[in-house]
C-alpha cells in the first residue's frame, strides 16, 4: 500500500485540528508551521475537505479552521476518502490486467488486504487517535519558535 503526502498530511492536519479544538480555529499558517507542511499544498487540502463536510471555516481576526463534525465520528477512512487516496496493493491498480492483461495468481489477496487495510482505517476515529499515549506524547512537545536572524555590518 503506498499512502500519497495528500492522505498522510490530510490525517495529521484534522488529528491537530482534533488534538487544538479547545483552543477554537487553527489557521493554515498554525499548522504548516507545526507540521512542517507547505501552506499552499495545506490550503488546497483544506478547500478540498471543506469541500467534502470534515472542516468549516471561521471567517475574521480570530478565524481558521475546525472540525465540521465531531471527532469521534469521522474516522481516518472518511479522511483518506475526501482526498481521493486510494488504497491499493495491487500492480494493477484494481484493474485485473497484472499479468499481460489478465488477472494474476495473488490478485484477490491483495484485493482483500486492500479491504483489511480500509476497515482498519474505518475503525479509527480521530478522537481515538488522539487519546493515544504517543500522539499525546507528540501533541504536548514544543514546536520552537521561529527566530528571525538580523544581520549587522560594522563600518
Amino acid at each position: 500500500m503506498k499512502l500519497t503526502t495528500r492522505g498522510r498530511y490530510a490525517v495529521t492536519a484534522l488529528l491537530d485540528l482534533a488534538l487544538h479544538q479547545q483552543q477554537g480555529p487553527t489557521t493554515v499558517s498554525q499548522l504548516a508551521v507545526r507540521h512542517g507542511i507547505s501552506p499552499a499544498y495545506l490550503e488546497r487540502l483544506t478547500g478540498v475537505m471543506r469541500a467534502k463536510g470534515l472542516l468549516k471555516s471561521i471567517r475574521g481576526p480570530k478565524g481558521g479552521y475546525v472540525l465540521a463534525r465531531p471527532a469521534e465520528e469521522i474516522t481516518l477512512a472518511d479522511i483518506i476518502e475526501a482526498v481521493d487516496e486510494r488504497i491499493d496493493t495491487t500492480r494493477c491498480k484494481g484493474k485485473a490486467n497484472c499479468q499481460a492483461g489478465t488477472m494474476c495468481l495473488t490478485h484477490h489477496l491483495w484485493d482483500e488486504l486492500n479491504n483489511e487495510i480500509f476497515h482498519f482505517f474505518q475503525g479509527i476515529t480521530l478522537s481515538a487517535l488522539a487519546l493515544k499515549p504517543q500522539v499525546m506524547a507528540l501533541a504536548k512537545r514544543k514546536i520552537p519558535s521561529l527566530q528571525v536572524r538580523t544581520c549587522t555590518t560594522s563600518l
